[in-house]
């Protein structure tokens, strides 16, 4: 059997289901936040952006600590998380984010 997978990007903003959707970080307040923007949408953030980010001082790139927050990166690591959510009865993608409810139950039990 074939399996077809379908893709769709939406814009944040908007909703708008687009092929040109992207994703942009910047930070307020040593508050990071990530959004999917078309280029249209894309331009509005910058154009709304560029009087305050030309009169500030830069200072240097933020640095990246991935996806993961420090408070899950200092804790047991996904591979350990899914091995107990497995022996445990719990079903569990091989990749990706391990749920919330998982990591939830995983810490609760020890």
């Amino acid at each position: 059997m074939a399996q077809k997978v379908v893709t769709i990007y939406t814009d944040d903003l908007t909703g708008t289901e687009s092929n040109e959707v992207s994703t942009h970080r910047f930070s307020l307040n040593d508050v990071e936040y990530e959004i999917d923007l078309t280029p249209e949408n894309y331009a509005k953030l910058d154009a709304a952006l560029r009087p305050f980010i030309g009169k500030g001082r830069k200072k240097g790139r933020a640095k990246s600590t991935g996806r993961a927050s420090k408070a899950l990166a200092a804790g047991p690591s996904a591979e350990e998380v899914r091995a107990w959510a497995r022996e445990n009865g719990h079903e569990v993608n091989d990749r990706g984010r391990v749920p919330r409810e998982i990591r939830e139950a995983f810490e609760a039990a020890h």
